[in-house]
């Protein structure tokens, strides 16, 4: 995917709020911390597109990006870090269930997953949405950096054994060194809709 733009357009924490659904989206979740604004900003190719932040739970609102005129990226407010004041944790869940149920446009979700950390409860309830409303789901695995290879196949059964996706689903990444970035573009490029991506 070559990438001539990438712009900020809004964000948004209600449907009245949402920008007009004139691209097809595809989303990113995740719980705080996993590496989702890293990911966004490697596959743009852009250094600070989306905020990064060394404190968790910064992102509580509903961001959008519009990609080369043709589509959107949606940058989901991450969840499940303990410390945010508990209005917003019980705001988080509203806000992307109404999300996933009434977008239009939303064309798949990658669903973000730290090498380091076993999927929890959130996660799990997050995977029951994206079935739930019919979702197409990119499952990424982020940080692949940070564990020894000896030590990766351990921490990826794990994973899989919780959310119960078979493992050829998840795509494999690290912001440090980008590996995986094809093979994740082709699989939202898939999950986009042919005659928006027609000409790339």
């Amino acid at each position: 995917m070559k990438i001539s733009s990438a712009e900020f357009i809004k964000s948004a924490t209600r449907p009245g709020n949402y920008p007009p659904d004139e691209f097809p989206e595809i989303a990113f979740a995740g719980r705080s911390n996993v590496g989702k604004s890293s990911l966004i900003n490697v596959l743009v190719n852009r250094k600070s597109l989306v905020r990064t932040s060394s404190t968790p739970g910064r992102t509580q609102l509903i961001n959008f990006f519009k990609i080369n005129d043709q589509f959107s990226l949606v940058d989901l407010p991450g969840y499940g870090y303990a410390k945010v004041p508990l209005a917003v944790k019980k705001a988080w869940g509203p806000m992307i269930r109404t999300y996933l149920e009434v977008r239009q446009s939303l064309h798949g979700v990658v669903f973000i997953f730290d090498i380091r950390r076993v999927p929890r409860e959130e996660d799990i309830r997050m995977l029951d949405w994206l079935e739930e409303f019919g979702v197409p789901t990119i499952p990424v695995i982020t940080k692949i950096d940070k564990i020894n290879r000896s030590q990766r196949e351990k921490h990826i059964r794990q994973i899989v054994a919780e959310t119960g996706l078979p493992k050829d689903a998840f795509s494999l990444f690290s912001a440090t060194t980008r590996d995986g970035c094809e093979d994740i573009w082709e699989r939202i490029e898939a999950a986009l809709d042919p005659v928006s991506m027609e000409g790339e």
